[in-house]
């Protein structure tokens, strides 16, 4: 059997020949490209997603977390967190027979009939119309992030997913078919039920007469405001948190400062977390990475209630980072064995030091690097998704909203490291099958 058609027989009934049959395929011409592509054309149609609804797996969703954190990661972690992405993704749960997007009608591949779906919310049609497009371009996708923003519904995955399988498309240099599921899922999802517009509707009441011009440019407010006011808006109950919030935004304080405000929270939020609570409290982050590409000004606010959301506990019985009694030799190993070892402790710690001597590429790099080691149906890929968020929002970020963010999720990793066993079969088998 040729590659291409062991790797369709494996994604669509995966067995113990996953792996394998995905490192034949890794070595053809273009093959990373096209076993991506093919994973998802054959796979998205088939996912049971209205049976996940509100909620959404994110075999998909992590995919685009894995091409984004290529560039932190050494060749063999790349392959070993793509293959165990993809062995997630093809082991979702199918639409029963009948069902699911790959039995909803098919459309005339209009874009005015799409435009229309999107309009009226009309997910079938929307579905339909986008995934009999020729060729769908940038274009299709741009507009999707913005448009779903006003809805909350699973805490903000609709415009979230929108813009993640955007950069997807760009990522695979914009396929055809496969690039059709992806516009076709992202309409389909965004004009779904539920729907939940409960803060946005509380925003908008806040910004109604308020003169807003958020500026994307660097912060004007100094360091020890946005501790204070990262504080505010972990400790308010939501009404005078909005309040507060939309005050700095009327003072004409920037997207930078409101960004290292909201991500200092979040961290904060992260270093509260219950043990059973850290992936779904690392999803902060993931709605963060959306602002800068953010239009409406009540996205911000948005943020800033999701990030409200979260438990705050006493900050006296969080973890304490744990510095090294000594420098270690390799301050790199030192982080990545805490987070493997489960000590959150020590891996905080570390980090820190290894923030300070290498910069954000040396906190990246670890971070990819554990993400790889943990299985994603571990945590339905929220290492990955945390990590790749992390990486879009340093460039915007004060020097302080970084190092606190960084030790956060060296914290987190550390609290929600699990088994590696499937890693661990990804790699002999690509060790066995090297991808040149």
């Amino acid at each position: 059997m040729d590659p291409r058609a062991a790797w369709l027989q494996e994604l669509d009934h995966p067995t113990q020949g996953f792996f394998p049959a995905l490192a034949a395929r890794l070595r053809e011409p273009d093959g990373p490209r096209e076993a991506l592509c093919e994973a998802v054309e054959h796979l998205t149609p088939r996912v049971d997603w209205e049976g996940h609804l509100p909620q959404m797996p994110h075999g998909l969703l992590g995919l685009r977390a894995v091409l984004r954190l290529e560039d932190h990661l050494s060749k063999a972690s790349f392959h070993r967190l793509l293959a165990t992405q993809l062995h997630a993704f093809a082991h979702e749960r199918r639409a029963p027979a009948g069902q699911g997007l790959l039995h909803l009608g098919l459309g005339s591949g209009n874009r005015q009939n799409l435009n229309l779906a999107l309009r009226d919310r009309h997910p079938a049609i929307a579905w339909g119309e986008a995934a009999t497009l020729v060729e769908p371009s940038v274009i299709d996708f741009a507009g999707l992030p913005n448009r779903f923003a006003r809805d909350m519904a699973n805490v903000g995955h609709k415009a979230v997913v929108a813009h993640h399988l955007a950069d997807l498309f760009e990522l695979l240099d914009r396929p055809k078919a496969s690039g059709r599921c992806l516009l076709g899922l992202a309409a389909w999802l965004g004009v779904s039920e539920p729907s939940d517009h409960f803060w946005n509707a509380r925003a908008r009441k806040r910004l109604e007469e308020a003169d807003i011009s958020l500026e994307p440019a660097p912060p004007k407010l100094p360091p020890e405001l946005h501790f204070q006011a990262a504080r505010e808006l972990c400790e308010s109950g939501l009404v005078a948190m909005l309040d507060s919030f939309t005050n700095l935004m009327v003072a004409r304080a920037t997207e930078d400062d409101l960004l290292a405000i909201l991500v200092l929270a979040a961290s904060e939020k992260q270093l509260d977390a219950r043990r059973d609570l850290e992936g779904k409290t690392a999803w902060n982050f993931v709605y963060l990475a959306l602002l800068p590409a953010q239009e409406a000004p009540e996205t911000w606010l948005q943020a800033a209630a999701l990030v409200n959301f979260f438990p705050t506990d006493d900050e006296e019985t969080r973890v304490k980072a744990e510095p090294p009694k000594e420098e270690p030799a390799d301050p790199f190993e030192a982080v990545l064995d805490a987070i493997l070892d489960a000590e959150p402790a020590r891996a905080m710690g570390g980090m820190a030091f290894l923030w300070q001597r290498e910069g954000d590429a040396g906190a990246l790099r670890v971070l990819a690097e554990a993400a790889s080691r943990n299985d994603p149906a571990t945590n339905h890929s929220h290492q990955a998704l945390a990590v790749a968020a992390a990486a879009d929002l340093v460039h915007f970020l004060t020097e302080p909203a970084k190092a606190r963010l960084f030790e956060a999720l060296a914290k987190f990793l550390a609290n929600s490291q699990g088994s590696d066993d499937l890693g661990r079969a990804a790699d002999r088998a690509l060790g066995e099958n090297p991808v040149l």
